[in-house]
Protein backbone atom coordinates (compact mmCIF):
# COMPACT_ATOMS: atom_id res chain seq x y z
CA UNK A 1 0.00 0.00 0.00
CA UNK A 2 1.46 3.67 -0.92
CA UNK A 3 2.31 5.31 2.42
CA UNK A 4 0.11 8.57 2.06
CA UNK A 5 2.72 12.22 2.36
CA UNK A 6 2.03 13.77 5.59
CA UNK A 7 2.69 17.48 6.37
CA UNK A 8 4.23 18.80 9.70
CA UNK A 9 3.96 22.35 10.27
CA UNK A 10 6.34 24.18 12.67
CA UNK A 11 5.87 27.71 13.28
CA UNK A 12 9.01 28.02 15.41
CA UNK A 13 10.49 31.86 17.41
CA UNK A 14 13.50 31.39 19.88
CA UNK A 15 14.07 28.05 20.58
CA UNK A 16 17.27 27.62 19.47
CA UNK A 17 18.08 25.54 22.81
CA UNK A 18 15.20 22.76 21.98
CA UNK A 19 14.88 22.78 18.19
CA UNK A 20 17.15 20.21 17.65
CA UNK A 21 15.95 17.66 19.71
CA UNK A 22 12.57 18.46 18.13
CA UNK A 23 13.40 17.82 14.70
CA UNK A 24 15.73 14.60 15.62
CA UNK A 25 12.87 13.38 16.75
CA UNK A 26 11.14 13.80 13.37
CA UNK A 27 13.69 12.38 11.73
CA UNK A 28 13.71 9.26 14.08
CA UNK A 29 10.43 8.27 12.59
CA UNK A 30 9.56 4.82 11.56
CA UNK A 31 6.99 6.31 8.83
CA UNK A 32 9.01 7.82 6.25
CA UNK A 33 7.17 9.90 3.94
CA UNK A 34 6.66 13.04 5.53
CA UNK A 35 7.55 16.59 4.85
CA UNK A 36 8.28 19.02 6.99
CA UNK A 37 7.67 22.94 7.02
CA UNK A 38 8.93 24.52 8.85
CA UNK A 39 8.49 28.96 9.46
CA UNK A 40 10.70 31.08 11.18
CA UNK A 41 8.26 33.69 13.31
CA UNK A 42 11.31 36.29 13.50
CA UNK A 43 13.89 34.64 15.80
CA UNK A 44 16.87 36.66 17.41
CA UNK A 45 18.29 33.76 18.91
CA UNK A 46 20.28 30.77 16.23
CA UNK A 47 16.78 29.20 15.67
CA UNK A 48 16.89 29.95 11.98
CA UNK A 49 20.29 28.70 11.24
CA UNK A 50 19.95 25.02 13.22
CA UNK A 51 16.67 24.57 11.50
CA UNK A 52 18.58 25.61 7.52
CA UNK A 53 21.34 22.93 8.79
CA UNK A 54 18.59 20.32 8.91
CA UNK A 55 17.12 21.33 5.20
CA UNK A 56 20.48 21.11 3.91
CA UNK A 57 21.16 17.94 4.76
CA UNK A 58 17.36 16.19 4.17
CA UNK A 59 15.26 16.97 1.25
CA UNK A 60 11.98 16.63 3.66
CA UNK A 61 13.12 20.17 5.29
CA UNK A 62 11.41 22.70 3.99
CA UNK A 63 12.20 26.23 5.97
CA UNK A 64 10.51 29.28 5.47
CA UNK A 65 10.17 33.22 6.85
CA UNK A 66 7.11 34.51 7.66
CA UNK A 67 6.54 38.19 6.31
CA UNK A 68 4.05 38.75 8.92
CA UNK A 69 4.08 38.66 12.60
CA UNK A 70 2.75 35.90 15.12
CA UNK A 71 1.66 32.18 15.44
CA UNK A 72 -1.40 32.15 13.32
CA UNK A 73 0.48 33.68 9.81
CA UNK A 74 3.10 31.39 10.33
CA UNK A 75 0.82 28.50 10.68
CA UNK A 76 -0.68 29.67 7.58
CA UNK A 77 2.60 30.52 5.46
CA UNK A 78 3.46 26.62 6.59
CA UNK A 79 0.55 25.46 5.17
CA UNK A 80 0.19 27.22 1.92
CA UNK A 81 3.61 25.11 0.82
CA UNK A 82 2.59 22.14 2.22
CA UNK A 83 1.43 19.28 -0.44
CA UNK A 84 0.70 16.10 2.11
CA UNK A 85 -2.64 13.71 2.17
CA UNK A 86 -2.57 14.19 5.98
CA UNK A 87 -1.67 17.51 8.10
CA UNK A 88 -0.28 17.61 11.55
CA UNK A 89 1.39 20.27 13.98
CA UNK A 90 4.28 19.94 15.62
CA UNK A 91 5.48 22.42 18.98
CA UNK A 92 9.40 23.46 17.86
CA UNK A 93 10.05 23.53 21.65
CA UNK A 94 8.90 19.38 21.89
CA UNK A 95 9.59 15.91 20.68
CA UNK A 96 7.20 13.26 19.44
CA UNK A 97 8.08 9.07 20.09
CA UNK A 98 9.53 7.47 17.58
CA UNK A 99 6.25 5.66 16.15
CA UNK A 100 3.85 9.23 16.73
CA UNK A 101 3.28 9.63 12.91
CA UNK A 102 3.06 6.09 11.91
CA UNK A 103 0.59 5.33 14.70
CA UNK A 104 -1.68 8.60 13.21
CA UNK A 105 -1.73 7.85 9.73
CA UNK A 106 -2.67 4.07 10.50
CA UNK A 107 -5.59 5.59 12.86
CA UNK A 108 -7.12 7.84 9.73
CA UNK A 109 -6.55 5.13 7.46
CA UNK A 110 -8.47 2.77 9.37
CA UNK A 111 -11.23 5.09 10.43
CA UNK A 112 -11.66 7.25 6.84
CA UNK A 113 -12.46 10.74 6.59
CA UNK A 114 -14.22 12.54 9.30
CA UNK A 115 -11.57 11.20 11.86
CA UNK A 116 -9.35 13.09 13.92
CA UNK A 117 -5.78 10.86 14.74
CA UNK A 118 -4.56 11.95 18.68
CA UNK A 119 -2.16 10.91 21.37
CA UNK A 120 -2.00 10.94 24.82
CA UNK A 121 0.58 13.58 26.01
CA UNK A 122 3.41 13.69 28.71
CA UNK A 123 4.53 16.96 29.85
CA UNK A 124 7.68 17.60 31.11
CA UNK A 125 9.80 20.42 32.79
CA UNK A 126 13.78 20.75 34.32
CA UNK A 127 11.52 22.41 37.45
CA UNK A 128 8.83 19.63 37.75
CA UNK A 129 5.47 20.16 36.27
CA UNK A 130 3.35 22.46 37.97
CA UNK A 131 0.08 21.01 38.97
CA UNK A 132 -2.04 22.84 36.96
CA UNK A 133 -0.72 21.18 33.74
CA UNK A 134 -0.54 18.22 35.73
CA UNK A 135 -4.31 17.85 36.14
CA UNK A 136 -4.46 19.09 32.79
CA UNK A 137 -2.34 16.45 31.33
CA UNK A 138 -4.31 13.85 33.23
CA UNK A 139 -8.12 15.07 32.27
CA UNK A 140 -6.98 15.38 28.40
CA UNK A 141 -5.72 11.93 28.32
CA UNK A 142 -8.53 10.80 30.03
CA UNK A 143 -10.81 11.86 27.33
CA UNK A 144 -8.53 10.76 24.60
CA UNK A 145 -8.08 7.46 26.09
CA UNK A 146 -11.89 7.19 25.70
CA UNK A 147 -11.98 9.50 22.47
CA UNK A 148 -14.61 11.62 24.44
CA UNK A 149 -12.76 14.69 23.73
CA UNK A 150 -15.40 16.76 22.81
CA UNK A 151 -17.61 15.97 25.49
CA UNK A 152 -16.14 18.65 27.39
CA UNK A 153 -14.89 20.85 25.37
CA UNK A 154 -16.25 24.24 26.99
CA UNK A 155 -13.76 23.59 29.78
CA UNK A 156 -10.54 23.70 28.41
CA UNK A 157 -9.24 23.28 25.15
CA UNK A 158 -9.35 19.39 24.17
CA UNK A 159 -7.38 18.75 21.52
CA UNK A 160 -3.36 19.03 22.38
CA UNK A 161 -2.44 21.42 19.39
CA UNK A 162 0.96 19.22 18.64
CA UNK A 163 -0.26 16.37 18.62
CA UNK A 164 -3.38 15.95 16.06
CA UNK A 165 -3.73 14.88 12.51
CA UNK A 166 -6.35 14.80 10.10
CA UNK A 167 -6.77 14.52 6.36
CA UNK A 168 -6.09 17.45 4.47
CA UNK A 169 -9.89 17.63 3.22
CA UNK A 170 -11.55 17.52 6.05
CA UNK A 171 -8.61 20.18 7.29
CA UNK A 172 -10.13 22.74 4.30
CA UNK A 173 -13.77 22.19 5.50
CA UNK A 174 -12.74 22.72 9.12
CA UNK A 175 -11.37 26.45 7.93
CA UNK A 176 -7.50 25.59 7.86
CA UNK A 177 -5.69 28.19 9.43
CA UNK A 178 -8.09 31.05 8.13
CA UNK A 179 -9.41 32.98 11.29
CA UNK A 180 -7.72 35.24 13.34
CA UNK A 181 -9.29 34.11 16.70
CA UNK A 182 -6.98 33.49 19.49
CA UNK A 183 -5.75 30.87 21.37
CA UNK A 184 -5.89 29.20 17.96
CA UNK A 185 -5.40 25.85 18.76
CA UNK A 186 -8.55 26.26 20.94
CA UNK A 187 -10.16 27.89 18.33
CA UNK A 188 -9.28 24.74 16.17
CA UNK A 189 -10.29 22.61 18.26
CA UNK A 190 -13.96 24.56 18.59
CA UNK A 191 -14.12 23.73 14.12
CA UNK A 192 -12.93 20.66 14.34
CA UNK A 193 -16.30 19.75 16.74
CA UNK A 194 -18.48 21.90 15.48
CA UNK A 195 -17.77 19.90 11.58
CA UNK A 196 -18.71 16.72 13.44
CA UNK A 197 -15.23 14.99 13.44
CA UNK A 198 -14.71 12.43 15.38
CA UNK A 199 -11.74 11.51 17.95
CA UNK A 200 -9.95 8.30 17.72
CA UNK A 201 -9.63 6.68 20.90
CA UNK A 202 -5.92 5.67 22.00
CA UNK A 203 -4.48 4.87 24.78
CA UNK A 204 -0.56 5.61 23.40
CA UNK A 205 1.01 8.17 24.43
CA UNK A 206 2.45 9.87 21.48
CA UNK A 207 3.62 13.58 22.05
CA UNK A 208 6.21 14.96 25.40
CA UNK A 209 5.20 18.72 25.85
CA UNK A 210 7.97 20.66 27.60
CA UNK A 211 7.08 23.23 30.12
CA UNK A 212 9.15 26.28 31.06
CA UNK A 213 9.12 29.72 31.82
CA UNK A 214 9.22 31.71 28.63
CA UNK A 215 7.01 29.61 26.66
CA UNK A 216 4.34 30.81 24.65
CA UNK A 217 1.36 29.82 26.34
CA UNK A 218 2.43 31.28 29.19
CA UNK A 219 3.97 34.80 28.02
CA UNK A 220 1.79 35.54 25.14
CA UNK A 221 -1.93 38.18 26.06
CA UNK A 222 -3.60 35.64 23.65
CA UNK A 223 -3.68 33.28 26.11
CA UNK A 224 -4.84 35.37 28.85
CA UNK A 225 -8.22 33.76 30.64
CA UNK A 226 -10.04 36.49 28.99
CA UNK A 227 -9.43 34.59 25.74
CA UNK A 228 -10.26 31.81 26.78
CA UNK A 229 -13.94 33.08 27.96
CA UNK A 230 -14.38 34.93 24.41
CA UNK A 231 -13.92 31.78 22.68
CA UNK A 232 -15.97 29.91 24.86
CA UNK A 233 -18.69 32.11 24.58
CA UNK A 234 -18.54 32.67 20.96
CA UNK A 235 -18.68 29.05 19.99
CA UNK A 236 -21.85 28.58 22.65
CA UNK A 237 -23.83 30.95 21.19
CA UNK A 238 -22.96 29.84 17.85
CA UNK A 239 -23.62 26.23 18.79
CA UNK A 240 -25.75 25.78 21.50
CA UNK A 241 -27.37 28.45 22.46
CA UNK A 242 -31.17 27.90 22.46
CA UNK A 243 -33.20 31.53 22.14
CA UNK A 244 -36.24 29.31 23.96
CA UNK A 245 -34.85 28.02 27.02
CA UNK A 246 -33.96 30.79 29.65
CA UNK A 247 -30.22 31.36 29.89
CA UNK A 248 -28.47 30.69 33.13
CA UNK A 249 -25.08 31.76 34.70
CA UNK A 250 -24.06 29.89 37.68
CA UNK A 251 -20.95 31.80 39.43
CA UNK A 252 -19.62 35.55 40.63
CA UNK A 253 -16.52 35.00 40.52
CA UNK A 254 -13.80 36.52 37.95
CA UNK A 255 -15.14 34.05 34.86
CA UNK A 256 -18.43 34.32 35.92
CA UNK A 257 -18.86 38.18 35.86
CA UNK A 258 -16.96 37.65 32.51
CA UNK A 259 -19.36 35.54 31.18
CA UNK A 260 -22.16 37.85 32.53
CA UNK A 261 -20.33 40.92 31.29
CA UNK A 262 -20.10 39.63 27.59
CA UNK A 263 -23.81 38.85 27.56
CA UNK A 264 -24.99 41.88 28.72
CA UNK A 265 -22.88 43.70 26.51
CA UNK A 266 -24.66 41.21 23.39
CA UNK A 267 -28.15 41.81 25.47
CA UNK A 268 -28.67 38.51 25.42
CA UNK A 269 -30.78 38.42 29.07
CA UNK A 270 -30.17 35.63 31.68
CA UNK A 271 -30.75 34.77 34.91
CA UNK A 272 -27.81 34.29 37.50
CA UNK A 273 -27.15 32.16 40.82
CA UNK A 274 -24.20 31.33 43.17
CA UNK A 275 -24.42 29.45 46.87
CA UNK A 276 -22.67 32.81 48.09
CA UNK A 277 -24.27 34.49 50.75
CA UNK A 278 -22.81 37.36 50.41
CA UNK A 279 -23.43 38.27 46.86
CA UNK A 280 -26.85 36.55 47.20
CA UNK A 281 -29.60 38.98 46.53
CA UNK A 282 -27.32 42.21 45.58
CA UNK A 283 -26.73 43.36 41.93
CA UNK A 284 -23.68 43.26 39.68
CA UNK A 285 -23.73 44.99 36.28
CA UNK A 286 -27.95 45.60 37.33
CA UNK A 287 -28.63 41.90 37.22
CA UNK A 288 -29.64 40.33 40.59
CA UNK A 289 -27.85 37.30 42.02
CA UNK A 290 -30.16 34.69 43.53
CA UNK A 291 -29.60 31.86 45.05
CA UNK A 292 -29.20 28.66 43.01
CA UNK A 293 -32.47 27.05 44.47
CA UNK A 294 -34.63 29.50 41.96
CA UNK A 295 -33.38 27.50 39.33
CA UNK A 296 -36.40 25.22 40.26
CA UNK A 297 -38.99 27.82 39.50
CA UNK A 298 -37.45 27.90 35.74
CA UNK A 299 -39.11 24.58 33.92
CA UNK A 300 -36.90 24.83 31.06
CA UNK A 301 -32.90 26.56 31.17
CA UNK A 302 -29.65 26.50 29.33
CA UNK A 303 -27.28 26.86 32.42
CA UNK A 304 -23.19 27.57 32.30
CA UNK A 305 -21.67 26.88 35.10
CA UNK A 306 -18.12 29.31 35.70
CA UNK A 307 -17.09 27.46 39.33
CA UNK A 308 -14.13 25.84 38.84
CA UNK A 309 -13.89 24.31 42.01
CA UNK A 310 -14.09 20.36 41.66
CA UNK A 311 -16.33 18.89 45.18
CA UNK A 312 -18.56 22.15 43.69
CA UNK A 313 -19.15 20.95 40.36
CA UNK A 314 -19.87 17.31 41.57
CA UNK A 315 -22.70 18.68 43.61
CA UNK A 316 -23.70 21.34 40.98
CA UNK A 317 -23.89 18.18 38.49
CA UNK A 318 -25.84 16.32 40.80
CA UNK A 319 -27.88 19.20 41.48
CA UNK A 320 -28.94 19.56 38.13
CA UNK A 321 -29.25 15.98 37.13
CA UNK A 322 -31.59 16.14 39.70
CA UNK A 323 -33.66 18.77 38.27
CA UNK A 324 -34.25 16.20 35.17
CA UNK A 325 -31.27 18.70 33.01
CA UNK A 326 -28.58 16.54 30.57
CA UNK A 327 -24.84 17.16 30.36
CA UNK A 328 -24.18 19.23 27.31
CA UNK A 329 -26.93 19.83 26.25
CA UNK A 330 -29.04 21.71 29.69
CA UNK A 331 -25.94 23.08 31.09
CA UNK A 332 -22.02 23.33 30.02
CA UNK A 333 -18.96 23.70 32.55
CA UNK A 334 -16.69 26.49 31.46
CA UNK A 335 -13.61 25.38 33.52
Amino acid sequence: MDKPLVSILIPFKNVAPYLEECLDSIQQQTYLNYEVIAVNDHSNDDSLAIAQRYSAKDARFKIYCNEEKGIITALRKAYKHSKGTFITRMDADDYMTEHKIETMVSALMNNGKGSLALGLVRYFSKTGVNDGYAKYEKWLNKLTVKGHNFKEIYKECVIPSPCWMVYRSDFEICGAFKPNRYPEDYDLAFRFYEHGLSCIATNQVLHFWRDYTTRTSRTSEHYAQNYFIAIKLHYFLKLEYDTGKTQVVWGAGKKGKEVARSLIEKKIPFTWVCDNTKKIGKEIYGVKLLHYSQLKKVSISQCIITVANEDEQYTIKTYLEELGTTSSVDYFFFC
